[in-house]
């Protein structure tokens, strides 16, 4: 019977630390589609919870304001993505154009084809209004991102692929188009259809034939 009793406690014991470790991933996953839905001003965490299917005041004990849910959003749904073509940028054995025209472009289609696009969205919509959300986007995403492309663009540059452009210091011409996919298919996809994969592809391309350094003439740099 003791036995009995001890491995049902830690039955219990172990459930209540499943319970500890799963109900954040479902209130930051309820959240996503609560503010995807509403947006940020219109979403409660009484409406998360219902949608998480959590009592109304749990999320409270995880996230104690709608400013710190909408941050744990942003790591979960933007920034695991995000760190992963950082990484690749990073230590990718690929010329830079090369990934450019690969694994970058195919990361920037999927965000605009993603619901991840939303959280753009809102910030467009929302994001004066709320600039502590602004600035955490910043902080955790944007400059950090422009940071990683400038190094790639460096890169480039120093193995003799690029000129040195002023796209080392505007990478933001590298995602600018994004903007305008995300834009055009929430507000003017109903009126004409844009090929946003073949816009961003097309960005890639032309940025990428700007800077390409010229082709090297036969016995240049070899002494003769």
């Amino acid at each position: 019977m003791a036995e009995t009793k001890s491995a049902e406690r830690k039955q219990a014991k172990a459930k209540r630390r499943r319970d500890k470790e799963v109900r954040p991933q479902e209130i930051v996953a309820a959240a996503f589609e609560e503010f995807a839905e509403k947006g940020f001003a219109e979403t409660r965490l009484e409406d998360v919870a219902a949608r998480a299917k959590v009592s109304k005041g749990l999320p409270y004990l995880y996230f104690k304001t709608k400013v710190e849910l909408f941050k744990a959003v942003i790591r979960s749904v933007i920034t695991s993505h995000f760190e992963v073509i950082r990484e690749q940028m990073e230590t990718t054995d690929l010329s830079v154009e090369d990934f450019l025209k690969g694994p970058f472009l195919r990361f920037i289609q999927d965000i605009v084809g993603s619901r991840r696009a939303f959280i753009v969205r809102l910030l467009i919509a929302e994001g004066h209004k709320h600039p502590e959300l602004t600035e955490f986007y910043y902080e955790v995403v944007v400059s950090r991102g422009m940071e990683t492309l400038q190094k790639l663009i460096d890169r480039g540059i120093a193995s003799g692929e690029f000129r040195p452009t002023r796209l080392r210091d505007f990478p933001q011409l590298l995602i600018a188009p994004v903007l305008t996919a995300v834009i055009w298919r929430s507000l003017f996809e109903r009126y004409r259809h844009l090929d946003t994969d073949a816009l961003l592809a097309t960005n890639i391309e032309l940025l990428v034939e700007g800077v390409k350094a010229p082709p090297r003439q036969s016995g240049e740099g070899d002494g003769r």
